[in-house]
């Protein structure tokens, strides 16, 4: 059932998300004036938030030792999601837009910012990103956007197998935090969900934090510290498919909720429609990587993802025909 459920979940996803496009009329769009002060902006609003997330925290520790220190950084609820969303959102858009305009500094600029968000957040993401970003940045540039999304998948994983079978153990950093945690953990996170929901009270959304003021729900801690406690493999957050899948609604039922959520994503896709896949590609690069270990209700608000839909909608496509953007003609 549950090996069922996963792969009519998966179809019903991607017949939303690629296949319903309906058009989004466009009332409201940026002048290129004002897109280029929104990139500033983004520059002066991502300084200010490592500013002040150093005075409550900040560590320069290899990040084979995050997990040592991590439960022990306090911040302001406010600051957690203003970083979050600056990160996951803000600061991709803001490469994408300044590589669009030719700004090359500007560029460079927030790929720094996003560095320095790692002493302040201790995550493997804002010191990663950069490296991901220069990635997605060759390859569009070479190949076309459908091409570049494909490798950008299977070139780390490929690499994290030749690199294992050559020199074993010298390859197992690499092997552990690609292959394994970026690739096989989020997988393996819908098994575990299963076996607990299988035993466990479903929590028909009730994990969404809006919802639990106004509904009762058999679980009063987050989900992540469930899965710790059950099975103890660490703090343990899944996908779409696991949390507003399973967990809320089960398997019989997974596949209607990820059409819902292959809706939602439609939606964001249609409100990038007009701009060349290279910048959407670049802008976006960071969310998918969440989606894989983030519930979507929470990549929506807390990562910055309807933000950056609202962004794609309001930025100018006239600046892109004029041909600025690299690899715009090639963009399919």
């Amino acid at each position: 059932m549950a090996g069922l459920s996963a792969a009519v979940s998966a179809a019903a996803f991607l017949a939303a998300a690629l296949f319903i496009s309906p058009p989004i009329p466009r009332s409201f769009v940026l002048s290129e004036r004002n897109f280029d002060l929104l990139l500033i902006f983004i520059l002066v609003l991502a300084t200010a938030t490592i500013a002040i997330g150093a005075i409550y925290n900040f560590r320069l520790v290899a990040f084979t030792r995050i997990y040592d220190y991590r439960d022990m950084m306090d911040s302001p609820k406010a600051l957690n999601y203003l970083v979050t969303i600056v990160t996951g959102a803000l600061l991709p858009f803001a490469f994408a837009g300044f590589v669009a305009r030719g700004a090359w500094w500007g560029a460079c600029a927030a790929v720094v910012l996003l560095l320095l968000f790692y002493p302040v957040t201790l995550s493997k993401l804002p010191l990663f990103a950069p490296v991901w970003l220069g990635a997605l940045l060759v390859l569009s540039a070479i190949f076309r956007a459908r091409t570049a999304v494909v490798l950008s998948l299977f070139l780390p994983i490929l690499c994290g197998v030749a690199l294992h079978v050559a020199f074993k153990s010298p390859s197992a950093l690499y092997f552990s935090t690609i292959n394994f945690r970026m690739i096989a953990v989020p997988s393996n996170a819908m098994d575990i969900y299963n076996d607990f929901f299988a035993r466990h009270d479903l929590t028909w959304f009730c994990q969404i934090s809006a919802l639990k003021q106004i509904m009762s729900c058999p679980y009063q801690e987050p989900l992540w510290i469930l899965m710790e406690k059950a099975y103890n493999l660490g703090n343990l957050n899944a996908s779409l498919f696991a949390t507003e899948g399973i967990a809320s609604v089960g398997p019989l039922w997974a596949p209607l909720s990820a059409f819902a959520c292959g809706l939602v994503i439609a939606l964001g896709s249609r409100m990038a429609d007009g701009l060349p896949h290279g910048f959407v590609l670049m802008s976006g690069a960071v969310i998918p990587l969440v989606l894989l270990n983030v519930p979507l209700s929470i990549v929506l608000v807390t990562h910055g993802a309807a933000i950056l839909f609202l962004l794609w909608y309001i930025t100018p496509r006239s600046m892109f025909r004029q041909g600025s953007e690299p690899n715009a003609s090639r963009a399919s």
